[in-house]
């Protein structure tokens, strides 16, 4: 049985498909940024999740997915790990304030924590890389991070190979069945 409706006007779920269109950008979960060069620079040790304290036109722009972090870094500022040269640029949307695209952002982790990453920054010489920002199954921004070593030229090499063997190789796997 169809339903009656008046003209120009649109049913519930008419309406509910429209939303879901205008809305496809937009991520709801997920990575919306990621450094893919990190984990070729660098060898990453542990990894550790982290908060990030946005405003809104920041998460916005977050959701959809323009932030760059191919230059950013974490460290210490007064006791509290920031992040800093995250480029997130201005929100479009007509929102009336504005933030500075590239300002530190706070990144919330425990004390222990805090203290563990830092003690391997000052002992090994590592970096704190970030290493994407994603939003979680509750749709809360979340930085992973990593603890990085430097490599050499010959290092990178040297991980290509190995990486472009095991493609290789399971490329073969898959053929012989």
């Amino acid at each position: 049985m169809r339903r009656w409706s008046a003209p120009g006007s649109q049913g519930l779920a008419d309406r509910l498909i429209l939303t879901e269109k205008s809305k496809s950008g937009l991520i709801s979960h997920g990575i919306a940024a990621q450094n893919r060069k990190a984990r070729h620079d660098y060898s990453i040790g542990e990894t550790l999740e982290a908060g990030i304290v946005l405003r809104g036109p920041e998460v916005k722009s977050l959701r959809f997915g323009r932030a760059t972090l191919g230059e950013a870094w974490a460290g210490e500022r007064s006791g509290e790990l920031f992040l800093f040269n995250c480029y997130i640029p201005e929100y479009q949307g007509g929102v009336l304030s504005r933030f500075e695209p590239r300002a530190p952002r706070k990144l919330l982790v425990h004390k222990k924590q805090l203290g563990k990453l830092l003690a391997a920054v000052k002992r090994d010489g590592a970096t704190i890389v970030p290493l994407d920002i994603h939003f979680n199954e509750r749709g809360r921004a979340k930085v992973l991070l990593g603890v990085a070593q430097g490599r050499s030229k010959g290092d990178k090499r040297a991980a290509v190979a190995a990486r472009d063997w095991q493609r290789d190789k399971a490329r073969l796997m898959r053929a012989r069945g």
